[in-house]
């Protein structure tokens, strides 16, 4: 029996969710993995049973460290400006510098492996459930089913982190987001969303 490599196997990950980004889930194959990472594909066979495997596992591995790196400051007890500021600054740290694994999760979340990888999110989707129950309790935010309440709290973020990624904005200009344009934004966010 063959050892496992760990930089192989950490060669193979990267250069899955690269494959997956760039020519999507129904472009991606263990043959095109084996060879953007120059190894045979029987090496693949030795971390993974095949492609499903693959893919759950990254994305679960991914998922898991994400969700641990959401929660790790986050506090559910927190009051709603000063927690969804932390969360803010969580997501923008972890997600500005890696574009590929914000687009891996985003075709991840429309596909027939959403179910299968959504428990990695576990912890951490107790923690905001119970931070909203808490805030909404205190009569801190407008009371609002959770998609609503994401949707307004989250989506302007992950747009900044899009524009940033791209680094052009809307009408072609350079873009980078700095924290004067984070905060900025955050603030108009918090207040659409105060009671």
């Amino acid at each position: 029996m063959r050892i496992r490599d760990t930089r192989k196997e950490n060669l193979v990950k990267s250069k899955a969710i690269e494959l997956i980004v760039n020519e999507g889930l129904e472009g991606f194959s263990m043959n095109k993995l084996a060879k953007a990472c120059k190894i045979s594909v029987n090496t693949l066979y030795i971390y993974y049973k095949d492609r499903d495997d693959l893919i759950i596992k990254i994305a679960r591995e991914e998922g898991k460290r994400m969700s641990d790196a959401m929660i790790k400051e986050f506090d559910p007890n927190a009051s709603f400006e000063e927690g969804l500021r932390v969360q803010w600054r969580i997501r923008f740290e972890y997600l500005k510098d890696k574009p590929l694994l914000k687009s891996f999760f985003d075709q991840l979340q429309s596909s027939t492996y959403k179910e299968q990888i959504a428990d990695s999110l576990n912890e951490f989707r107790d923690a905001v459930t119970m931070f909203m129950q808490n805030v909404i309790a205190r009569g801190e935010m407008v009371g609002l089913p959770a998609e609503v309440y994401w949707s307004v709290a989250l989506a302007p973020l992950y747009s900044l982190i899009n524009f940033h990624h791209k680094q052009r904005g809307l009408d072609g200009h350079a873009f980078e987001v700095n924290e004067k344009i984070l905060w900025t934004t955050f603030d108009l966010v918090v207040k659409a969303l105060k009671k």
